[in-house]
């Protein structure tokens, strides 16, 4: 029989409806059960798209015996932490102070008044490896909670106070100069892997926002070694198994250090900020890898991403059905060399092999190889290698497909409406840019309500019940400003207005200018979460500061650019220290020192041909952070147009920065000039 979960509209939460245990959802009614009944709560959180989630459910949850003594002892409570990255951030940080690491899926132990007092991850279903059983656990629980109460709640007193004492070290408010952004340079060269890109050792995750940064350094500084270090490292993704090399998109992350075998799951944050970062190392260099993988990841998340509705769905999941009925990790991207003989006979399969990387022993497991594009130089027949791919990609979309988490993130939709945005207007795509304009028209008609508050998710088309974190609205914002500027349309600038106010508003201490995660009426934890540091995806923090400070230069408007620029401040602490977690940050502080610059295009019409060449010149400038605004004289769309007629009947560019502008242009060769000056 389902239990609560069967009402929910997550479907990670779905994925538990028929676990024997009795789950309750996130909800004051759950602590009331517990307060009720004298017993602790248990807390799970973890996502669709988890492998070991999925395990811990199949070996635990889905267990008669242990679901009895969950029933018997505790009050379950089941999150999604997709949907509530607050609470998932919240417990988060309990478990990382306490254990020294994290991850999904989490398990928490909590009062009735939801204090936590003991932690962990996954537990397996007997001792393993120097971890209790799951059932030992419960146990010692149980028995420390009925025998030594007093001893519990002071531990989870003790626990609440300490995270309430550890408020962020906001540095003093100021943007990082010149001096903290070489700074931050040097550290990234430091931990850079010059044999296989990237930083760090394994497992190793794409550094999305850290090449933006380093991309924005070199635009505005000349500097040879950041570009160097994004080209090398997005060419070695590009070419191993983390990205998907029949399919497109990539992966979450290399389990090694040479970027071969992944976490097969598929995110849309990832693919949406990877997506753009490709596109705008074309920008900045002009790379053929660059233009097809930006192109090829941008088909990827309207072809399986995509939903019905015109938003894009959050995963697919790592594991699928390997077709014997047993759900294996990676089953549905690996291959033998027996099944690519299978698929395109003895010949081609040989050519396959050699292209791809495929051996005998295999680089994966069970005889299976990822496939990669380790041969650089290698000369192949190029109509050939497409036959092959196409044939490969036909046969695999055949295998049973990995699962696919539906619902929609407003968050990581902004992300994925301004890669595609600016994707499709580089590279002449207007599919592309109709494909983000549907995701924005749906986040608008279903995710905000009249006084533009933002819903967090949605699913087949209803709003989930979920208030939007700061993430939400920032990422939404910078969507919206992207699309204001390919678009010509002010009415995006206008929705990212409405949003970055609620960001002044709600989730901004007005003495400090630090950021909160939740808004001031948000629901009240145990703490307000705050963290401004770049994880899988921009934190909030450093997003709004990059949206208030894009709404400023379209707007003039003081009060965003103040807070944008005391946002900054916390990056002016840690970007020399950490720079590989503030990237998205230290991108924006890049756009701080550049100005940002303000393009006007002024035209007889958004038709006319010698308005776009300009429109697209200024679109494919480099300047870091630039906001482009574009229309007929005298438009009231954007303020930016405000007073800027045509030069001799002409279309026109004006670039201001800093109280100052150029002379206007109406040569396109002029503007590419002054935009990469």
């Amino acid at each position: 029989m389902p239990n609560r979960l069967a009402h929910e509209t997550s479907p990670y939460l779905l994925q538990h409806a028929d676990n024997p245990v009795d789950w309750w959802p996130w909800s004051e009614e759950a602590f009331d059960e517990a307060r009720k009944r004298n017993v602790p709560v248990l807390l799970s959180i973890g996502y669709s798209s988890c492998h070991w989630c999925h395990v811990m459910a199949h070996e635990s949850f889905e267990d008669q015996e242990t679901a009895e003594y969950l029933n018997a002892h505790y009050v379950s409570v089941k999150v999604d932490r997709e949907e509530r990255p607050d609470v998932d951030a919240v417990y988060m940080e309990a478990v990382q102070a306490a254990t020294g690491q994290g991850g999904w899926p989490m398990t928490v132990f909590l009062t009735p008044d939801a204090e936590p007092f003991y932690f962990g991850t996954y537990f397996p279903p007997a001792p393993r490896q120097g971890m209790p059983s799951f059932r030992q656990v419960l146990q010692g629980v149980h028995q420390a909670w009925d025998e030594r109460r007093d001893e519990v709640t002071e531990v989870a007193g003790k626990i609440v106070r300490d995270l309430a004492g550890r408020e962020i070290s906001y540095g003093d408010a100021q943007t990082p100069g010149e001096e903290e952004l070489a700074q931050a340079l040097l550290g990234l060269t430091r931990e850079y892997d010059p044999q296989r890109g990237g930083f760090g050792g394994a497992p190793k995750f794409p550094p999305s926002m850290v090449l933006e940064f380093l991309l924005r350094h070199h635009a505005r500084t000349g500097a040879e070694g950041a570009l160097q270090m994004a080209s090398d490292t997005c060419e070695r993704m590009a070419r191993g198994g983390i990205y998907d090399q029949l399919g497109g998109g990539f992966a979450r992350y290399s389990v090694d250090r040479d970027w071969v075998v992944p976490h097969f799951e598929k995110m849309l944050y990832d693919n949406a900020l990877l997506c753009r970062v490709y596109a705008h190392l074309w920008r900045a260099t002009g790379s053929e890898l660059a233009r097809r993988v930006a192109l090829e990841t941008a088909d990827f998340m309207v072809r399986e991403l995509r939903t019905n509705e015109g938003g894009f769905a959050s995963a697919l999941d790592a594991d699928s059905d390997d077709g014997t009925g047993k759900h294996v990790e990676g089953a549905y991207y690996v291959w033998t060399p027996e099944q690519l003989r299978e698929v395109l006979g003895e010949q081609d399969a040989d050519l396959a092999a050699q292209v791809f990387g495929v051996t005998e022993e295999g680089t994966f497991e069970e005889g299976a190889s990822v496939l990669q594009l380790p041969v650089r130089d290698g000369v192949f027949d190029a109509e050939k290698v497409a036959s092959v791919r196409e044939r490969l990609l036909a046969a695999r979309s055949r295998r049973p497909a990995p699962g696919r988490d539906d619902k929609v993130v407003a968050a990581w939709n902004g992300l994925a409406i301004a890669a595609l945005a600016e994707t499709g207007a580089y590279f002449d795509r207007p599919d592309l840019v109709e494909a983000a304009v549907a995701a924005a028209d749906l986040l608008v008609r279903l995710h905000l309500d009249e006084q533009a508050r933002l819903t967090r998710t949605s699913k087949d088309g209803h709003a989930g019940a979920n208030a939007g974190v700061l993430e939400d609205y920032a990422d939404v914002a910078e969507g919206f400003l992207a699309l204001a500027s390919v678009t010509g349309e002010g009415v995006w600038l206008e929705f990212a207005g409405f949003l970055v106010d609620h960001v002044l508003a709600r989730f901004t201490d007005p003495e400090s200018g630090s950021l909160y995660d939740t808004a001031a009426d948000a629901e009240r934890l145990i703490r307000r979460p705050q963290d401004p540091t770049d994880n899988a995806a921009p934190s909030g923090w450093s997003a709004a500061a990059g949206a208030l400070l894009g709404y400023a230069a379209h707007t003039g408007s003081e009060p965003h650019r103040t807070a944008a620029e005391k946002a900054l401040g916390v990056v002016k602490a840690l970007g020399p220290r950490v720079p590989r977690f503030i990237g998205w940050g230290l991108a924006v502080a890049e756009a701080v020192l550049d100005g940002p610059r303000e393009v006007a295009v002024v035209g007889p019409s958004l038709g006319d041909e010698g308005t776009r060449s300009l429109h697209r010149t200024a679109l494919l400038g480099t300047a870091p952070g630039a906001v482009v605004a574009v229309g007929v004289p005298e438009s009231e769309e954007f303020p930016l147009l405000s007073g800027r007629p045509l030069v001799g009947g002409e279309p026109t560019a004006y670039v201001c920065r800093n109280f100052t502008c150029d002379a206007p242009t109406t040569e396109v060769d002029r503007l590419r000039a002054v935009l990469s000056d």
